[in-house]
């Protein structure tokens, strides 16, 4: 019989089986991916604005309802907390530019805003409104506004939020409901109140299964988005993106930026003699164990074809020989044909002069790669124009050249 884990996984996370780790990634935010924060920042930033667009529209409309219900001067101070919370609205649905360095803490500070208004509402207007209630439809109205915080816990479900971040968005919320409740004169009577805090809480349930099963799904999409199917390197599109932003980050931490354009010697000659099945083989044989000697901070990218590019923040020139020995003592991989698979680089740093972009950072890594070739391939172009070969025993005692 099929654990419930993944009769779950098959049926409602789909498109993808549920591991280990990515259940834990469900659970805690602890063990995301920059990229799956920067996605989930922008997802979760986009649907702040975008109800907080209809909020700073709608709240003061509603200014009619406590007008014709409440007395005037009960009316007046709703309204003066309505236009309040529309002030604060329509910062929220304001454009602006992400944070470089944290946009995922940007974009949680701002759905914590969004949540606490409604409550902050309900609770600052709870004595208020018990005092003014004498009619039914006073009572009414009084009554439909201590649901505002049931109603903001059912909105955390559209945000792609982890259970543990769910939880901790609505413990505020909660016991924000549960103190209007108190300020508006009840007692706090769980026969007449389990009623509402069961419902809260189920709203909560809802919310956290909702977000957890956003967050599954987004990572799918984004590693199926970014990464190349074949050699699992980030796709160019993808890699570009992440390139632009370390480089502007690295630019503002006065840091240098080094890439290595990194090109498979002979590969045609390995397709046209073994076929394309081998050529890819050996392309996933030569990703993997780029990865292998780079830093978890490096980025490797699919440029194109057999062309790899390596990218190293805060890494000097002086830095570069102690990766390429570590990448030629466990080797490349080996060819169909036995022989080990060599490639040759071009390196380039953000300190050079002239590079102010990314793009003419990659090309003069790109121009010292085909001069590698030219001068005999297995070789490294240095930005001072020098070649060196990249055979072990000339590894192990090489300088920047």
């Amino acid at each position: 019989m099929k654990s419930l884990r993944t009769r779950i996984s098959e049926n409602i996370l789909a498109p993808s089986q549920l591991s280990s780790k990515q259940l834990l990634d469900m659970l805690t935010p602890a063990g995301r991916s920059n990229e799956l924060r920067r996605h989930a920042a922008s997802v979760i930033v986009a649907r702040v604005q975008l109800i907080a667009g209809l909020f700073a529209i709608l709240v003061p409309f509603f200014a009619i309802i406590d007008l014709v219900v409440f007395d005037l001067a009960t009316a007046g101070k709703l309204i003066a907390l309505r236009l309040a919370s529309t002030a604060i609205f329509a910062a929220l649905a304001w454009p602006r530019e992400a944070s470089l360095t944290r946009p995922y803490t940007q974009a949680l500070a701002a759905l914590l805003v969004l949540l606490l208004v409604p409550s902050l509402f309900h609770l600052l207007s709870a004595d208020m409104l018990a005092q003014a209630s004498q009619t039914n439809a006073q009572k009414l109205v009084a009554q439909l506004y201590t649901y505002l915080p049931t109603i903001v816990l059912g909105g955390l479900a559209i945000f792609p939020l982890t259970a543990l971040e769910a939880l901790l968005f609505a413990l505020p919320v909660i016991g924000m409901g549960l103190a209007g409740l108190i300020l508006g004169g009840s007692a706090p009577d769980l026969a007449q109140y389990g009623g509402t805090l069961w419902f809260m809480l189920m709203m909560l349930g809802v919310a956290m299964f909702s977000g957890m099963s956003q967050c599954h799904y987004m990572a799918t999409l984004v590693v199926r988005a970014m990464h190349d199917p074949l050699t699992g390197a980030y796709t160019r599109r993808s890699g570009e993106d992440a390139l632009k932003l370390l480089f502007r980050l690295n630019r503002m931490a006065g840091k240098p930026l080094t890439v290595a354009f990194i090109d498979l010697d002979r590969f045609k000659e390995i397709n046209d003699l073994f076929g394309h099945e081998a050529g890819d083989q050996c392309l996933r044989l030569l990703a993997d164990n780029l990865r292998a000697g780079l830093r978890r901070s490096d980025l490797l990218i699919r440029w194109g074809g057999e062309e790899f590019v390596a990218v190293l923040p805060d890494t000097p020139l002086d830095k570069v020989p102690m990766l390429l020995l570590r990448l030629r003592q466990q080797g490349l991989g080996q060819r169909p044909d036995g022989r080990q698979m060599t490639a040759s680089f071009g390196i380039a740093c953000s300190d050079e002069e002239g590079i102010a972009a990314c793009e003419a950072l990659v090309w003069r890594a790109d121009r010292r790669m085909y001069e590698a070739k030219r001068q005999g391939r297995d070789a490294v172009v240095w930005p001072d124009g020098s070649c060196q070969p990249l055979k072990p025993t000339d590894a192990s005692t090489s300088t920047t050249g």
